[in-house]
């Protein structure tokens, strides 16, 4: 006997190759055999007209405190992540003395909208080091398998204190400490080191990240040092060429992959595929790098119980913003308060192109749809209906007792459709990643992103489409080889028992929904998904139709995993 067969499915199984019908049998967390499987199993599970999937590979998320507190790293894996990697951006909370707690609270409060609160309370700090945290994951099990990355706002909190909060030059001394402390967690199995180069990121007090201006003798010393790992990145490009040109440097010096996320903003549409060629250009040299991307608009969510909604700034809602949600929820369905926020304006001039751009704001559909025509915008729904889209926007928000939602995509989305995310998707030196699980929870949830990749883009999309097994291997095997796990992502024997199965018809996001299960009450969004029979994680079963079974067989992964 073995531990599990899946009986009778159709393999997808990650390489990019036709599907085909096959069994497929486990044993010690290891596919052991893909064929006509003689052998029972302990579990067995009939996969007859189901899609049987690698586990998906999600290689940017943020949760670093989550999983401190949780062994549930939802939503991702209710969308069939069986492995992510967390301590992306540069934001994390080691290495960290006591004195610089609340420094890094501060800041992942603000980068990651995370509330202090909940960070506060959540997180134990059982560490000091990066490998003392290390030690802390590894004592919980999970639901799927977490790898770590060393988050360079950290290591200039605990190297220069204020100084690097401050955004000070580090001195050679410094960055070297800072070079010693990143090689030290490579070593205790981290799978990179990370840093934001984005003025998006600041704390809530509007202070930039410490990262921000970090020098190229900074990086590079850090760079250097590392002996494994990637590099992820993620920058403005004000200066694209020396800023591209720079980061090329570090690849060369450090010999270390780096990647590089990858957006469309309106403001030069077209400078990505600049830089996705430059990033070819550098692979097709020997200098290994890679763009990220996502597979739908990087976007916000409007509602009037989480963290931004279309009446931000002016000045009758901001009275009542910091109300319980039913306490403020009864204020705004006041008439007179309703009269006077209507007659307002956002006196901040880029927060109310944000969040009050209705040609550019969607009312969330169940399952939502990522790419919205403008017909569908509330400027257009209220010009069908002889209406104010400000007026329309506020009644609709009121609706189902103050939670319907709105999607406002802000990159990705210049030309009105997904266009360029295909091309994004397609091209030659792109991986899938941008979820950002576990982050922005209250105005986001792109954990779900990964699923958009099989229902949007194989099956749903009215443009171009991709094939299911292109799509299953982006989100697969590529993710996993890309961060050094080859030990995964693909269904054939020797490896990893991480799969999903998959009921394609009827695979669906729902639309997100308002939880308050962080520590003390804290909310957040979280999306679920149809259509997933069965995930399992080393061989074992840990959702059965969306619903977790209570095993837990996931682990911290410490270093690079070769293939079988």
């Amino acid at each position: 006997m073995v531990d599990l067969v899946i009986r009778g499915g159709t393999v997808i199984d990650g390489t990019g190759g036709d599907p085909f019908e096959a069994d497929v049998a486990v044993a010690g967390g290891v596919i052991v055999e893909v064929g006509k499987v003689s052998a029972r199993g302990v579990e067995e599970i009939d996969a007859k007209g189901k899609i049987v999937t690698p586990g998906f590979v999600d290689p940017h998320s943020h949760y670093d405190a989550q999983a401190t507190w949780s062994s549930r790293i939802v939503p991702s894996a209710w969308h069939g992540v069986t492995t992510t990697l967390i301590g992306n951006c540069g934001v994390g909370f080691a290495p960290c003395d006591p004195e610089n707690q609340g420094l890094l609270v501060k800041l992942m409060e603000g980068v990651e909208d995370i509330p202090e609160p909940v960070l506060t309370e959540g997180l134990p700090w059982n560490w000091r080091g990066f490998p003392s945290y290390l030690d802390a994951l590894a004592a919980r099990p999970y639901d799927l398998d977490i790898a770590t990355q060393v988050p360079h706002a950290a290591l200039r909190v605990h190297v220069m204190g204020k100084r690097g909060v401050d955004r000070e030059p580090a001195t050679p001394a410094e960055a070297a400490a800072m070079a010693a402390l990143a090689a030290e967690g490579i070593r205790a199995g981290a799978l990179g080191f990370s840093t934001s180069r984005t003025i998006n990121h600041k704390t809530r007090d509007g202070a930039h990240i410490p990262t921000l201006d970090a020098d190229e003798a900074e990086l590079s010393t850090i760079a250097r040092a590392l002996p494994g790992g990637w590099l992820q990145v993620i920058s403005d490009f004000n200066d694209a060429g020396p800023e591209f040109a720079m980061l090329r440097r570090l690849v060369e010096v450090s010999g270390r992959k780096m990647a590089i996320t990858i957006l469309q903003r309106d403001a030069k549409p077209e400078e990505w595929r600049q830089i996705a060629g430059w990033i070819a250009e550098a692979s097709r040299a020997g200098v290994p790098m890679l763009g990220q991307v996502l597979t739908r608009p990087t976007g916000i969510i409007l509602g009037f119980e989480i963290s931004q909604n279309p009446f931000l700034g002016r000045p009758s809602y901001d009275a009542i913003a910091d109300l319980p949600f039913p306490e403020r929820l009864a204020a705004l369905r006041d008439p007179e308060l309703r009269a006077r926020v209507l007659s307002e304006t956002c006196a901040d001039e880029v927060l109310r192109r944000r969040v009050s751009r209705w040609d550019r704001i969607f009312p969330m559909a169940d399952p939502p749809n990522y790419e919205p025509s403008p017909e569908d915008s509330v400027a257009a729904l209220a010009a069908r209906m002889g209406r104010d889209a400000a007026d329309l926007a506020y009644d609709l928000l009121l609706e189902n007792q103050g939670r319907t939602l709105m999607y406002r995509p802000l990159s990705n989305y210049t030309y009105g459709d997904l266009g360029t995310v295909h091309d994004m998707l397609a091209h030659e030196s792109t991986i899938v990643g941008l979820g950002d699980g576990g982050a922005h929870v209250g105005i986001l949830s792109d954990a779900s992103a990964l699923s958009t990749m099989l229902t949007h883009w194989t099956r749903d999309r009215r443009g171009p489409r991709f094939s299911l097994p292109w799509a299953v291997k982006r989100i697969s095997r590529d993710s996993a080889v890309a961060i050094g796990l080859d030990d995964r992502g693909v269904v054939a024997r020797g490896y990893k028992a991480d799969l999903n199965i998959l009921d394609y018809d009827r695979l669906s996001v729902r639309v997100p929904e308002v939880v308050y299960d962080l520590p003390s009450g804290g909310r957040r969004l979280v999306q679920r998904a149809d259509g997933y029979d069965a995930t399992i994680v080393s061989g074992v079963t840990v959702y059965r139709g969306g619903q977790a079974t209570g095993a837990l067989p996931g682990r911290l992964v410490r270093g690079a995993r070769a293939a079988p």
